[in-house]
């Protein structure tokens, strides 16, 4: 597939103003901003009645099916600020065997850098550029990190990006390569914020930490979006998020609402699972306790690098999702986790990531606690393409000058 040349076309832009995420305060569009005064995400907001009155639902069937496609729902201004490297709709794929039926993993590894960071970081690069940013610094557990340097890259901004030392090799590399200055921080990911906000304070760079700015959550919503084009306009039953900023679970859910507003889907929503790791699980935690805001979980460890996230700072709109939909906050241990992985790999010949494999975890758990009955359907998300992970290890070997015993590798068959 080309990439789609018609990201040029002019299009009116819809934006009306900014809001503050807790106390509805507006900001106004088209200008540099942070969090709010109330130290909180901000969001964007549409005149929806005049899209609705300029874009029907039916013109989209027309367009490349893209991130691009949805470009009235998305904020950029000026489309010569938009940095396309194909960001493609990606496939529901069935897990027949490991899943069952009625599971479909929308595997958002097909996307540019191997993620589906490289939606929100398109979005976000493309209004840093168009509102002037010229040196970005953000923290990452390694696929936002990745994200971020092709796209600000290839937009011609500087960046810094801060690593906790558990991040996977692979990552850090591909960081590298790809244009940004990567540091290592003996910490966690909360800990290289810290640092990341310390310097913008200082004036050194424009803070890109996860709801920081306004813009990648318009970039994830996409996921909601196309969900909704992917089920006939019919959202599906239960949707399973790896969840550490939660961006995306957020975005998804205001996506929900921004089409019930045009008229094109009715008021039904999916019910939205956070599953989180038992070794990392300050939303969970919070879920449980009937908390909106979630404490900072200490010592987070899991093999789910991605999801390996302390504190996060919309942790109450994560929480006001979840329960809306009612939905809950699952936790699944590391041991579940790498056996999803296992399982969907050997039975259905897809490679989870191990943030993808905990959302088959939690499936699975929710379907043992009666949570979710068999055969309704439900979207796993599967965040990144399992290769970008360490494999277990495959040592078998041969040597041709030797005497070779074939039934060895696989005997004759009566």
């Amino acid at each position: 597939m080309t990439i789609n040349q018609n990201v040029t076309a002019e299009r009116p832009n819809f934006v009306s103003h900014l809001e503050c995420s807790l106390t509805g305060e507006r900001y106004e569009a088209g200008q540099l901003h942070g969090l709010s005064r109330a130290g909180r995400p901000l969001l964007v907001r549409y005149d929806l009645e005049a899209l609705a009155r300029t874009l029907k639902r039916e013109e989209l069937s027309s367009r490349q099916t893209d991130l691009w496609r949805w470009r009235e729902l998305l904020p950029v201004r000026h489309a010569e600020n938009i940095i396309a490297l194909g960001e493609i709709e990606t496939p529901l794929i069935p897990i027949p065997v490991s899943g069952g039926a009625g599971v479909l993993v929308k595997d958002e590894g097909r996307l540019p850098t191997g993620s589906f960071k490289a939606r929100g970081l398109a979005l976000a690069v493309a209004m840093a550029r168009e509102l002037g940013v010229k040196r970005i610094a953000m923290p990452t557990n390694g696929n936002a990190g990745g994200a971020l340097a092709a796209y600000a890259s290839r937009a011609g901004i500087e960046t810094i990006v801060l690593c906790p030392e558990e991040t996977p090799e692979v990552n850090v590399r591909e960081i590298a390569a790809q244009g940004a200055r990567v540091w290592r921080v003996n910490g966690q990911i909360d800990d290289c914020g810290a640092i990341v906000g310390r310097g913008a304070a200082e004036g050194r760079w424009f803070d890109f930490s996860t709801l920081k700015e306004p813009y990648r959550i318009e970039g994830k919503k996409t996921m909601g979006l196309e969900l909704a084009a992917q089920f006939g306009w019919q959202l599906p039953d239960a949707i399973f998020y790896p969840t550490g900023g939660g961006t995306g679970l957020i975005g998804m859910w205001k996506a929900f609402d921004e089409l019930e507003a045009l008229g094109w889907i009715g008021s039904a929503r999916p019910r939205m699972y956070a599953v989180q790791a038992s070794g990392c699980a300050p939303i969970v935690r919070a879920f449980e306790a009937g908390e909106e805001h979630a404490e900072r979980w200490e010592n987070a460890a899991t093999v789910a690098a991605g999801i390996r996230v302390p504190r996060a700072v919309g942790d109450f709109l994560i929480l006001r999702a979840v329960r809306a939909s009612g939905g809950r906050a699952l936790a699944v241990d590391d041991d579940a986790i790498l056996n999803a992985v296992d399982d969907t790999a050997r039975q259905d010949g897809l490679l989870l990531c191990p943030e993808g494999g905990a959302t088959l975890a939690a499936y699975r758990k929710a379907v043992t606690d009666g949570l979710v009955e068999r055969g309704e359907r439900v979207v796993l998300f599967n965040c990144a393409t399992g290769l970008k992970y360490p494999l277990p290890p495959a040592e078998g070997r041969l040597d041709r000058h030797s005497a070779l015993d074939l039934d060895v590798l696989a005997p004759l068959r009566a």
